[in-house]
């Protein structure tokens, strides 16, 4: 498990996928995260999942630290088990590997996609108490025309993120959404979700625009859970919104996704078919 709560899920509909198929899966929670790093925020779903301990984790990694170990390693190598998915895009050799240790963030529908009843019952958010201001939101979601569009700066600016991730969904990417959802639905409203409130305040005026601001960095799960309510989507390149989107019931929902996902790669298998790329 690594990363926030989008790429946690991704992670987890991998370890359903594999558990379904027969498999023995254990959740490595422990390696990516500690003081300082993202919370582990399965548990607004009320999942449970198989641990990896540490002493299994040392012999898929060969990592243990005693000196016969360190000794052998040099002598013969070390018998390292795990397995990073090849590219950004879906892997099948992902669910071949065994055993091993899985790396990767398994952004792909196609990983899950005969089991998706099973993800959407999973993610269900069973331990989400919504806050006053949270169910009035909702509730101005639920009786208008509304569209989620998701905002992704602050860490995205970072300079050791812009070239991945940077000068993709850009102010022009947002006109073209917004544009898009307005000629199909004249009547939408857009209910803007970002890390960066002040700036989206500045940058969206009007009526048709609704800033949605009640939950932080550590509530974000409240944000994805009132983009799931919103009857259409512009999502970000973030797994975050794809979630948010996704978990959407409504069958005729539209998705307005970024044409490119990465800056620096190629990433084809993050659409899904709803999807409309700008």
């Amino acid at each position: 498990m690594s990363g926030g709560l989008g790429n946690q899920m991704f992670e987890y509909a991998l370890y359903l996928k594999l558990r379904s198929m027969g498999k023995d899966v254990k959740m490595d929670d422990f390696t990516c995260y500690g003081p300082g790093e993202r919370p582990k925020q399965l548990d607004v779903f009320g999942v449970s999942y198989d641990v990896l301990t540490k002493e299994e984790y040392n012999g898929l990694t060969d990592s243990w630290m005693q000196p016969w170990h360190r000794v052998r390693r040099k002598l013969s190598g070390r018998k390292d088990l795990s397995y990073r998915e090849k590219s950004s895009n879906f892997d099948p050799e992902v669910l071949t590997k065994e055993p091993a240790l899985l790396l990767g963030y398994f952004q792909s529908e196609k990983y899950f996609e005969d089991i998706k009843d099973q993800v959407r019952e999973a993610f269900i958010f069973r331990n989400f108490s919504p806050s006053k201001q949270t169910r009035a939101y909702e509730k101005m979601i639920d009786t208008s025309f509304s569209v989620s569009v998701h905002i992704r700066r602050g860490d995205y600016l970072k300079a050791e993120n812009v070239k991945q991730f940077g000068d993709i969904c850009n102010n022009g990417y947002y006109e073209r959404a917004i544009g898009r959802m307005k000629e199909l639905f004249p009547q939408a409203r857009f209910y803007i979700f970002s890390n960066d409130p002040e700036w989206t305040k500045k940058h969206f005026t009007g009526p048709e625009f609704v800033p949605v601001i009640c939950n932080d960095e550590k509530s974000g799960y409240g944000d994805m859970y009132l983009m799931s309510k919103c009857r259409h989507h512009i999502i970000a390149n973030s797994s975050f919104s794809w979630w948010g989107a996704w978990l959407n019931t409504n069958p005729d929902k539209k998705v307005i996704a970024p044409a490119k996902w990465f800056a620096d790669r190629v990433c084809c298998d993050i659409y899904t078919q709803e999807m409309e790329r700008l």
